[in-house]
């Protein structure tokens, strides 16, 4: 296996398809990467095909132009600290575990607000005449 940014890349997979197991890639970065490697962006070979000059670019490019891994997920858990700490709505919406960009709650969101609990009391009401 092939370790770029300390992540084990699949060695079967195409190397635009394998540079997205690391966190930050996705197919974009990934197919600019490839170019930027130069290598053969229609049809880019499997990484168990390119050689060590070939992996090291690769590896450079990644490392010294892009934020991935480690790096970050720290980045993305200070902005959310930051959020938290100055209390901002999206601040709190994270504090309390609740969905952050408007999505409804009434319904849905049940990954974020966790298993259903039900409370006494709620539902419909029975007509009383």
């Amino acid at each position: 296996m092939v370790r770029i940014s300390g992540v084990d890349v699949p060695d079967r997979k195409r190397a635009h398809i394998a540079l997205t197991s690391i966190y930050g890639i996705g197919p974009r970065m990934a197919a600019e990467i490839i170019e930027k490697a130069q290598l053969d962006p229609v049809t880019p070979p499997r990484m168990n095909e390119l050689d060590e000059l070939q992996i090291d670019r690769i590896r450079e490019i990644v490392d010294k132009e892009y934020l991935v891994e480690g790096d970050l997920r720290r980045e993305v858990q200070q902005n959310i600290r930051r959020l938290i700490d100055i209390g901002t709505y999206k601040g709190l919406r994270h504090r309390r575990g609740l969905p952050v960009n408007g999505q409804r709650t009434k319904t849905n969101a049940r990954s974020r607000k966790g298993v259903k609990r039900t409370v006494a009391g709620r539902g419909r009401k029975s007509g009383g005449k």
